[in-house]
């Protein structure tokens, strides 16, 4: 398939950096610093300054992060967490592995989660909220998510690893509760070239241990403090990570400036609904890690781009997490519609017309143009 338009360009990517990058590794294998050195410190530091966090640990992958989150947090067998279906299976199998229940609540129009329905499913075995910050964009009312948390005595842990840099009401993804969980998968917003992740907290005891449990319960010396395993972020993933972060800020304006021409091009459809518009009115700043749209004749729309060298992409194969059957989490939505049984109807309607337009940094203004015009071509707008 001769692709015009890439759902993402990984060798763009490192071409547009390809000396630096060379230099940074050459630098790190150089020096024979591999494991918990100063790379990874001073990326630790920069990437805690620029979230806006006290602490950040790096760890070895953003489903790591969650895993030893909530177990620093105390979650255990028959625990309930309440999260979301519209997630990557990640986001539940982590709940599932240390014998806790994932309790699923609807989405809003936004696709995050419906804050307004949390507080009417907190049961006494509801121990912790797992909002999960998709496409760029945190969960309208995370400020009343803290407050319904504090109420009733839960942890908030934030799923984050679409987020980075987003904000809402001034405040940065990954600082509204206990913690907040980042993925740096190649394709992120700050992504390295492997798997890699992060905790931040403003917690200093709860950093400490998140730093034990990542290197085999492992304190500043040389004692074994409690059970661990090995999640550790090596220095060549936090180098690289160090040198991108630097150049963060103009990546995410460049992927809300594709944001807006989808918006602008794509607007008046009524086939489609776009997401939110890149503003920063005070609410919202959206980063738009993606940018999924809902459309009438999803999958014929979706064969149309690809026969014009278009890749699009439907996230997780079309499915919420619950519907995946081999998991038997059938019976875990429970508040869709305000009424204990009813499911998860926003989020499985959203699967049968969710999909994601290419956006990265490296996209030019002349294939987004392509990207609009053959969508409005295939509508007949």
């Amino acid at each position: 398939m001769q692709w015009r338009v890439r759902f993402f360009d990984y060798p763009i990517q490192f071409r547009a950096h390809e000396e630096e990058y060379t230099g940074v590794i050459r630098d790190v294998l150089s020096r024979g610093a591999f494991i918990l050195g100063e790379d990874l410190e001073r990326f630790e530091r920069n990437f805690a300054e620029f979230v806006g966090s006290r602490f950040a640990v790096g760890v070895s992958c953003c489903t790591d992060a969650m895993l030893l989150s909530l177990y620093a947090a105390g979650i255990g067998p028959g625990d309930e967490v309440i999260t979301v279906s519209h997630t990557f299976v990640a986001t539940v199998e982590v709940i599932r592995f240390l014998g806790a229940v994932p309790v699923f609540v609807d989405i809003s129009d936004d696709h995050n989660m419906d804050v307004d329905l949390v507080e009417q499913i907190i049961t006494p075995k509801t121990k912790a909220v797992l909002p999960v910050q998709l496409n760029g964009r945190i969960c309208s009312g995370m400020d009343r998510l803290v407050e319904i948390a504090r109420k009733h005595g839960l942890y908030v842990i934030e799923d984050s690893a679409q987020a980075i840099g987003a904000a809402y009401r001034g405040k940065r993804a990954g600082t509204f509760g206990l913690a907040g969980c980042f993925s740096f998968y190649p394709a992120k917003l700050l992504g390295t070239f492997g798997d890699a992740g992060a905790v931040v907290t403003d917690d200093e005891a709860f950093a400490e241990k998140i730093r034990m449990l990542r290197n085999h319960g492992r304190g500043r010396g040389t004692d074994i403090n409690l059970w661990g395993l090995n999640c550790r972020m090596d220095n060549l993933h936090a180098a690289i990570l160090d040198f991108k972060l630097k150049r963060l800020g103009g990546r995410i304006e460049r992927r809300r400036e594709i944001a807006r021409l989808y918006h602008e091009g794509l607007s008046g459809l009524d086939e489609l609904r776009l997401p939110p518009p890149p503003v920063d009115d005070g609410e919202h700043y959206d980063v738009f890690q993606n940018y999924e749209i809902e459309a009438e004749r999803r999958d014929s729309l979706m064969a149309f781009l690809r026969e014009n060298g278009i890749e699009t992409v439907v996230q997780w194969g079309g499915k919420a997490v619950h519907q995946f059957e081999a998991l038997g989490l059938a019976g875990c939505g429970v508040a869709g519609s305000g009424m204990a049984g009813s499911g998860v109807p926003k989020t499985e309607a959203l699967f049968k017309k969710a999909l994601l337009l290419p956006l990265y940094p490296e996209m030019t203004d002349e294939q987004v143009s392509f990207v609009v015009h053959k969508v409005r071509e295939f509508y007949g707008g």
